[in-house]
């Protein structure tokens, strides 16, 4: 009696009414309850099996949808669960992947070597002695970034849609495919960018609206925050890459300056003359520091003394 008093739960009735259709007489049992309470409540209701029958369809219908609904429900729910599942494990695969995207590599050049590689994009790295080159094993999908220190030439590879970034020494210097050259050694006390082909935009760190755009064969000097443009007086000296130092009517002191830097080592100048002599010639990396003192004596008198502890070579008169 407790379902026509409608103290049944859903499962409860579906329970019942799959007893109902399994024991006739069960069924039949139903049908005379059914009949009774339909007399009970409106006196004047007909209470032959022929309407017990309908109402025993209608029971089983609305048992029917219940059950379909509460599945429908939990299918829904069961659904939500796993389209939440899917979209955290898509979002956590692809945090992790840009998280993997911004770990830096790091390779770093010896005295007197240099080195060539490929990064991901495509774009081609020449690194120059003394040079250290940080750079990611997989570009993000808004930038491709480097970091330089020491001297490098890039050809990058063109995407339009993704700038590949040079930063150095709080300055950047932004491309989408070109040829260029950076020289920016802590020690050298000035930063210089080369552009052979494309374009370049050089700007300090924090302040890109003040910035230069490079035509080919120009080149910006930066010296604290100053940036001066001019034309490429010597483009040989790119050749480095090539394994080759030129210097074209340069004073000994910066070419000794540059010397120490791709050599990593010092050079103690007693008598000043020396600096104001200016040198034009092309020395090979591999000859080594000595050999190229060596070539310059012959251009310059003076004598070599060597401290091969200290690794410091001192130039007298």
């Amino acid at each position: 009696m407790r379902y026509f008093s409608g103290e049944l739960t859903i499962s409860e009735q579906l329970e019942l009414t799959l007893r109902i259709e399994n024991d006739d007489r069960l069924k039949a049992e139903f049908i005379r309850l059914q009949n009774l309470s339909a007399v009970s409540e409106l006196s004047s209701h007909p209470t032959d099996r022929s309407e017990g029958d309908r109402h025993f369809k209608t029971f089983i219908s609305r048992v029917k949808r219940n059950a379909k609904r509460k599945i429908f429900v939990n299918i829904a729910k069961y659904a939500a669960i796993a389209l939440i599942l899917v979209a955290s494990t898509v979002w956590a695969t692809l945090w992790i992947t840009d998280s993997e995207a911004t770990a830096m590599n790091t390779l770093f050049v010896p005295a007197g070597q240099r080195a060539q590689l490929r990064l991901q994009d495509g774009t081609e790295v020449w690194l120059n002695a003394q040079s250290t080159l940080k750079y990611p094993s997989r570009f993000s999908k808004r930038k491709r970034q480097v970091e330089i220190t020491g001297e490098a030439f890039f050809d990058v590879a063109k995407d339009k849609n993704k700038p590949f970034i040079v930063t150095t020494q709080n300055t950047h210097m932004k491309v989408l495919g070109t040829q260029f050259n950076v020289y920016s050694y802590p020690g050298a006390g000035y930063i210089q960018t080369d552009l052979v082909e494309g374009s370049v935009k050089v700007y300090q760190e924090y302040n890109e609206n003040i910035s230069i755009v490079l035509k080919p064969n120009e080149q910006v000097i930066i010296k604290g925050s100053s940036m001066t443009v001019g034309n490429i007086d010597n483009p040989d000296h790119l050749l480095w890459r090539n394994g080759i130092y030129s210097f074209n009517n340069e004073c000994l002191i910066d070419i000794i300056e540059k010397l120490q830097l791709y050599y990593d080592v010092k050079i103690i100048v007693e008598d000043p003359e020396i600096f104001n002599t200016r040198y034009t010639g092309k020395f090979r990396q591999r000859d080594g520091i000595d050999e190229i003192m060596r070539i310059i004596q012959k251009i310059q008198p003076f004598k070599i003394e060597k401290d091969k502890d200290e690794n410091i070579i001192t130039l007298t008169k």
